[in-house]
């Protein structure tokens, strides 16, 4: 008696399931988007052509097509997108390539940005 009049005078209703009860909603919750990063070739003087094309296929799964589009972007704008991924990705992706440029001594830069 003594719970239902204090609901009362709180202005709560009383349900039927008795005083104090109430709908409780679950909520999920949101998981965040990760960040992604863009993944760029920078244009140099001494690296070949093909040896880029080469890189966007074999790291960025390119076709020939593709590759050669990109390749000639690169070298006309000084820069070039070969994807955009997660954080993780896009570091391993520049970390290869990278490497992979310093094994047949070319100058050739990769890098990310936060897109």
């Amino acid at each position: 008696m003594l719970t239902r009049m204090a609901e009362r005078r709180r202005g709560n209703s009383i349900g039927p399931e008795g005083p104090g009860t109430a709908l409780l909603t679950k909520t999920k919750p949101r998981t965040k988007r990760p960040s992604m990063y863009r993944v760029l070739l920078l244009n140099d003087d001494y690296t070949p052509m093909e040896f880029v094309i080469h890189v966007l296929e074999r790291f960025f799964n390119k076709d020939r097509e593709e590759a050669t589009r990109i390749m000639l972007h690169v070298h006309r704008n000084g820069v070039g997108e070969c994807g955009i991924f997660t954080y993780e990705v896009a570091e391993t992706k520049v970390t290869q390539v990278m490497d992979f440029a310093r094994k047949h001594q070319h100058p050739l830069q990769c890098v990310m940005e936060k897109k």
